[in-house]
This record gives structure tokens, sequence and C-alpha cells, in this order.
């Protein structure tokens, strides 16, 4: 699951901007390879749960061999701390399973849309969960996000699928995900967090992925179903460290690679192209996100 750039940078950051721009590139990129994975693979007849297993089995393969005995005594987290992990780690599977889930009905491009409004998700959150001020300006990009997603959904159209609500919840889940992320930023370790991520993902998703399990036909469709999990471990390797090398407010905006990532496999891939709504809610979306991007950076402590 992509990571929309509401992010958290460390204490000690080397200065080298374009090299961090560089990574959350490759990041965005990766994590469109999850996406277009998923889409193939939805086509093909795989559940979306099985799908959400893999992409977490694969995870915490990769993470258990980095943390090693560290994650056997829980990574030397107190009770607060882990609950909080946990926490983190299962509104990332939620969001995971319910963006699986629409990829079966919907094209890649309206759910990365819709995925997008995730940053503005966090600006509502922030005020009640992290007591954050939230001034006019934001609030006036919070309702003109609110608009692009109606006209990316279209809710009161012919053509509206349920499974667009799911794609919301979706970006919600994911919201509060970022938040907690946010606020265990510098109390856990990047490696601890990507290991619970893998870890309460496969043991939250394995009873139904042996439930739904089919098998794929191909050696190709096998191969992008192990993918899945190393496309989702590097692309949060690649964004994470890509905050060693720039600020929040220099990455951000590159974020938004990741529905122009989506169009082109959508296009060469799926000979689908966003019909006219997408891209206006699209446009929309992102003016939003641009707006709030750009209080936080002008004025990260007085939010206008």
């Amino acid at each position: 699951m992509p990571a929309p750039a509401t992010s958290i940078q460390p204490a000690k950051r080397e200065d080298r901007a374009a090299f961090g721009i560089a990574l959350m590139l490759m990041a965005y990129l990766m994590f469109s390879f999850i996406d277009t994975s998923v889409k193939w693979l939805a086509i093909a007849g795989i559940p979306a749960l099985q799908l959400s297993f893999m992409r977490y089995f694969g995870h915490f393969i990769i993470s258990t061999t980095l943390v090693g005995r560290e994650a056997l005594n829980g990574g030397g987290l107190g009770g607060r701390q882990l609950g909080l992990v946990a926490l983190r780690s299962l509104l990332l599977m939620l969001s995971t399973v319910l963006n699986f889930f629409a990829l079966h009905y919907l094209p890649l491009t309206l759910t990365s849309t819709i995925l997008f409004s995730a940053p503005i998700w966090v600006c509502v959150l922030s005020w009640p969960l992290l007591g954050e001020r939230v001034g006019v300006w934001r609030w006036g990009a919070i309702m003109l996000g609110f608009v692009g997603i109606l006209f990316a959904v279209r809710p009161f159209d012919e053509g509206f699928h349920p499974a667009a609500i799911a794609s919301v919840l979706s970006a919600l889940s994911f919201a509060l995900y970022s938040i907690l992320t946010r606020r265990l930023a510098g109390e856990v370790s990047t490696n601890m967090m990507q290991f619970f991520t893998g870890l309460v993902g496969v043991v939250a998703l394995a009873p139904f992925a042996v439930w739904t399990w089919t098998n794929p036909e191909t050696g190709a469709q096998w191969v992008l179903l192990f993918s899945l999990g190393f496309w989702g471990w590097a692309g949060h390797q690649l964004l994470t460290n890509a905050f060693r090398f720039a600020t929040a407010s220099t990455l951000s905006p590159y974020s938004y690679s990741f529905i122009i990532y989506l169009t082109i496999w959508s296009y060469f891939l799926f000979d689908h192209l966003p019909d006219r709504w997408t891209i206006l809610g699209a446009i929309i979306i992102t003016i939003a996100g641009l707006v709030i991007w750009a209080r936080e950076r002008a004025k990260p402590f007085n939010a206008q």
C-alpha cells in the first residue's frame, strides 16, 4: 500500500534533496508495481484476501531476517508502544484489503485518485487526534478535496460502483495509520515497525488466505504473487530513507507521481485511460493536497 507523503523525518538528516527526491520517486514506482500486479492477478481470478496475505507474507519474511533476535523480545517496546504499533499495523492491513478489493472492480486511475485523499483525511483527523490547529486555508482545502472525491466517485451517477466506498475507506484507514506513524516516529525503529507490519498482516490474514486460496494458472502469475511482499517492503524502505536526505515539505509533492505511474500502467497493460470525471477529481484532490502541504510548509506551527 502506497504512502502519500504525510511523513516523518528523523532528528538528523543529510541535506541531499535531489537524492531524497530520487528515492521518493523510486518508492512510489515500487508501490505502483503492487497495485498493477494486484489488478493483473485480480483479473485472473485471485481473491483479494489471498493477495493481501501474500503482500504481507513476503514483507514479514524480509523484515524478520533484518531484525532477528530483536523481534523475539518485542523489540524492547513498552506495553503502550506495542499496542500502538499493533494498531498501526492493523490499520495498514485494513487499508490494503479494502484497496485490493476495490482493485477487483475499479480502474487503477480511480483507486489511486481516491487514495490520495488520505492527506486530506490526515488534516481533518489531526485536529481531534493530535490537537493540531487547522486554520481557514486548510479547512478550505479540505472542503475542496471532498468535492474532488465526489467528482471522482460520482455516488449519484448510474456508473457508480459500490467498490468506490471501499476505496474511500481504504484512504481513511491509511490516514489513521499515518497519524499513528507520526506518534511513533522517534520512539520505534523503522525495522521494528516494518516487522510488526508484516507479522500482524500475516497472522490476521492467514486463515482467510487458506479459505479463499486459488492457485495461479501461469508461472508469471506465481512470480507476481510472490513479488507483492518485496515491492511493499522495498517501497517502504525507500520512502523512509528518502526522509534522511530531504525534508517532508520538499518530498510531499513527489508522492503524486504514483497517479502518473498508475495511469501509464493502466494504459499500456489494461488499455484504459481515466475519464473526464476521474481526471477532474484527481486535479481537485491534488490541488487540495498541495494547498495543505504549502500551508504546513509556510507555517508549520501556526496552521492557518
